[in-house]
């Protein structure tokens, strides 16, 4: 395996200008997160042997990388051309100790998991409407969506589900980005945030994650001056941790009683 440019980060901010394109990695699938990414969280939060959950493995990076890593894995897609992608990626050379198992299935309706079953999820969810991955064709894909208020309330069923087949004490990594509407920013992240909060996950890290070789870039290089917005070039990656049995979660809260007008 030749993995020349990846190393372990250690610091809330990554940077990847180079995507790996070690095995069958590559950035042919629109959207797909650098495989820097899922190696980073794999290697700091899971150990050999242990289950890994990509819900909506799109590519397919997550699995490819799970697999090259000795971690169990399943990956899972309502699109069934991400489904065929991943398969194809997955057939390198067999010396491997896992096989990642592929499901043509729906985040919101994880029923084919055992609760509390995974250590280890690791996702990159449609940013809103951005990326229309199945042009209409399917129906309930998330990233058909093109109002806010229902796109939130389906990644609510998807959170909840996340919280149900994970284990205590384990991990959840999220990477999402923010977008525009009538050059207006839309916080996606933080709004997925305090989703993920209210679920019950407790939040253990924010990583920004700086954006490189965005394909629409360009075009809207040329526009910002006449809208009078900033090109944003970043994606938030979060990672949860699901409270552990007996947690003093008061622990990891803010008071609400805090008088900040206290001098």
């Amino acid at each position: 395996m030749t993995n020349t440019n990846f190393k372990r980060e250690n610091t809330t901010v990554w940077s990847f200008p180079k995507r790996g394109s070690w095995k069958t990695h590559s950035s042919e699938y629109r959207g797909n997160f650098a495989p820097q990414v899922p190696r980073n969280i794999i290697l700091n939060y899971s150990k050999k042997g242990d289950l890994i959950l990509d819900p909506m493995m799109g590519g397919g990076t997550t699995l490819i990388e799970s697999k090259l890593l000795n971690r169990r894995s399943i990956g899972i897609d309502i699109n069934p051309e991400a489904v065929k992608i991943t398969e194809n990626k997955l057939k390198f050379e067999d010396d491997y100790k896992y096989q990642p198992k592929i499901i043509l299935g729906d985040v919101r309706d994880l029923t084919v998991i055992k609760s509390r079953s995974i250590d280890l999820i690791i996702t990159h969810p449609p940013y809103f409407n951005i990326i229309n991955y199945s042009q209409g064709k399917i129906k309930n894909d998330l990233s058909t969506i093109n109002r806010l208020e229902i796109f939130l309330k389906e990644i609510s069923k998807a959170t909840a589900e996340l919280y149900r087949v994970l284990k205590n004490n384990c991990y959840c990594a999220i990477l999402i980005g923010d977008t525009r509407k009538h050059s207006h920013y839309v916080p996606l992240s933080y709004y997925l945030l305090n989703i993920f909060l209210k679920k019950g996950f407790i939040l253990k890290e924010e990583i920004i994650k700086l954006q490189h070789n965005c394909k629409r870039s360009s075009y809207w290089q040329n526009k910002i001056k006449n809208y009078n917005f900033y090109l944003i070039k970043h994606e938030h990656l979060f990672v949860f941790r699901k409270p552990k049995k007996n947690d003093d979660l008061d622990k990891y809260k803010y008071s609400s009683k805090i008088d900040v007008d206290n001098k």
